[in-house]
């Protein structure tokens, strides 16, 4: 990258679990630095996904452009690659027009590939056909037991019922002879970018969780869910597998009763979050800030402002 991009604004990412306030921050902190949004949440790339994936509505966004929501249909299946691409000609064009690309969202390695160095592995479509084939054959647990023994650490990362990435994970240890954690982002950046990561402490985001689902719900996720499988929801690959939406798409299947999804979406993005919170954490450059009950939104700005001005700016 050229470093002429040292003089220009720079590119903010929040982070965090969910449920920990971080759309409210960026939206604050966009408005209060002349910046735009970018979205690093992978389910809210997915149009029509919006009760369950918690995506801010138009008033919700306080006038501040939002962008890669509302990106894929849910028969797509995600690509890391290709949101990459969209991710950095956005952060590329807002810089260009001085403008502060503010990132949030939750998914770690969306994150780093929007902002650090991070090359993709080709693909080969016999040994992916023959992963995906045992996937079929055995369910994604077998599956992810063998990635555990091949790379401990790609394991620890990826949902031991995330079939499609534990088979990519596979696929490129195969084809690489390499670990998959190999291939993932170094911690070299791009981009002269200020990370901050929304803490809050563990029992009451446990409890925030537990509302957000409440919420989803009396808010219509169901009919939600309903309107996206009349249109391909349970074909997507990735789509299909989100929390809260695979826990609907299971009772409507007769799979179990909508309590038991409820409480079972509750329980998983529960775990979620956990994971959430391993990823970021070990990442030395994420700068964190404590939000515990009761603290003031004005105040976590402040805070925010006062840590983006300490950082040092790059010579360029």
């Amino acid at each position: 990258m050229s470093s002429s991009r040292t003089v220009q604004p720079r590119v903010l990412s929040i982070v965090g679990a969910t449920a920990a306030g971080k759309s409210d921050l960026a939206v604050a902190l966009a408005r209060s630095l002349g910046g735009e949004v970018i979205n690093t949440d992978s389910m809210q790339l997915y149009r029509g996904m919006d009760i369950g994936t918690a995506k801010l509505t138009t008033a919700e966004r306080g006038g501040v452009p939002h962008h890669l929501l509302d990106v894929w249909d849910v028969t797509e299946a995600a690509s890391v690659a290709e949101y990459q691409r969209l991710a950095r000609a956005e952060i590329d064009r807002l810089l260009a027009a001085g403008r502060t690309p503010v990132l949030v969202g939750g998914s770690g390695l969306y994150v780093r590939a929007a902002i650090d160095e991070m090359e993709f592995p080709g693909t080969d479509p016999a040994v992916r056909a023959r992963l995906e084939a045992e996937l079929e054959q055995d369910g994604p647990y077998a599956l992810h037991r063998r990635l555990a023994e091949l790379d401990p650490a790609a394991a620890e990362a990826i949902l031991t019922g995330n079939g499609r990435r534990i088979v990519r994970a596979l696929e490129v240890i195969e084809i690489t002879g390499q670990p998959f954690t190999a291939n993932l982002p170094s911690n070299t950046a791009v981009y002269d970018a200020v990370q901050i990561g929304v803490a809050v402490p563990r029992p009451e985001l446990d409890e925030r969780i537990t509302l957000r689902v409440d919420r989803m719900w009396q808010a219509g996720l169901l009919d939600e869910v309903r309107a996206l499988e009349r249109i391909g929801l349970r074909e997507g690959r990735t789509a299909s597998r989100a929390l809260g939406y695979q826990q609907v798409l299971d009772h409507f299947a007769g799979e179990c009763t909508e309590d038991e999804a409820r409480a079972e979406t509750v329980r998983a993005t529960k775990r979620f979050a956990r994971r959430q919170e391993s990823w970021f954490r070990r990442d030395g450059r994420i700068h964190w800030l404590s939000r515990p009950a009761g603290t003031d939104p004005v105040e976590l700005l402040e805070r925010s402002l006062e840590l983006i001005d300490r950082q040092e700016v790059p010579a360029g």
